[in-house]
């Protein structure tokens, strides 16, 4: 605390967009757009997965975690950046920049675990049909996403106080449009070697080790497929896996690109369309995707609706 005691509390400049004021315009209709289907989609497979009895599975469970999980990810990010499209007054509180880096990265770390407990999931339901309801019983869902949530939350308690203590010299303005881990080291204006250490290593336990389980698992789950003789059984296997594979190939492929790499290297333009990505477009496609060929999820949606079999060609 005695470090830029004079700023060390001043409010932070989310520099952002601002030197395209034209695209900033475009920027703010594609992110609330995108936000409401975040909103809605997300929303609606939490209502779904609980009030349908049939959706009362493992798989409905996780997926409903992840729903709640992109609501409060993208609603830590979004308000903020459509003030700052919208308006000249691009400033953020120090404590609320503090805030968004705790609540982000908790955020972003729990769901890089539970997509690999999910990916297990979808590994007992194709290589043991059989034996799915007695391995994934509800005591062992519970723990699988406790754990999801502890890793996420350990990894902002140690990297957050690590990067918001960094000597800033005075410097205010964060060439980002959120208060986000590798901008802020890079503002720094001393060594940052030691927290980039700390970031790549907790970066390896949360990003490379569960993508790693996630690729045990559909390699395992590859093998099975190959030995399915009937074309139906194969496909039928295919679809119970490609959504969530589809998903993590969004998520992780730029989460790792962006944060397996040296601050030094990180060019912030190509940072801020990344990260728009994956905070903005991912979590609200996230429902299309998982639900798009589910027929028990269409049939709970068109009962809510209320559409009978006599009129149900209309809600189709």
């Amino acid at each position: 605390m005695g470090r830029d005691n004079d700023s060390y509390l001043q409010a932070f400049v989310l520099v952002g967009f601002s030197d395209r004021p034209r695209l900033e315009i475009i920027l703010f209709a594609f992110v609330l757009a995108f936000y409401i289907l975040t909103l809605v989609g997300n929303a609606a497979i939490i209502l779904l997965s609980i009030m349908d009895t049939r959706l009362h599975t493992p798989m409905y469970f996780f997926l409903g975690n992840l729903s709640f999980l992109d609501l409060c990810f993208t609603t830590s990010i979004v308000p903020q950046l459509l003030w700052n499209l919208w308006g000249p007054e691009k400033t953020i509180t120090y404590h609320g920049c503090v805030a968004q880096l705790y609540i982000y990265m908790v955020l972003g770390s729990t769901e890089c675990v539970l997509l690999a407990v999910m990916s297990y999931d979808r590994y007992v339901a194709v290589c043991r049909p059989l034996h799915y309801t007695v391995v994934m019983h509800p005591r062992l869902c519970l723990q699988l996403v406790t754990v999801a949530w502890c890793c996420g939350f350990l990894n902002s308690f140690v990297m957050c106080p690590q990067t918001m203590q960094l000597s800033r010299c005075g410097r205010h303005r964060v060439d980002h449009f959120l208060c986000e881990m590798p901008a802020l080291i890079a503002m720094s204006c001393e060594d940052t070697m030691l927290v980039e250490a700390f970031a790549f290593v907790l970066g390896v336990a949360l990003l490379l080790v569960p993508l790693s389980l996630i690729l045990l698992s559909y390699g395992m789950i590859t093998v099975t497929v190959l030995r399915i003789r009937s074309a139906a059984g194969r496909k039928k296997a295919f679809n119970t896996c490609s959504s969530h594979l589809t998903v993590v190939s969004l998520f992780y492929g730029t989460i790792i690109y962006m944060y397996l790499q040296p601050a030094n290297s990180y060019s912030q333009d190509q940072g801020k369309f990344l990260t728009l990505f994956y905070t903005i477009v991912t979590p609200s496609v996230n429902p299309l995707i998982y639900t798009l060929r589910n027929k028990n999820v269409k049939g709970t949606m068109k009962k809510l609706l209320g559409c009978s079999p006599q009129i149900s060609i209309n809600c189709k």
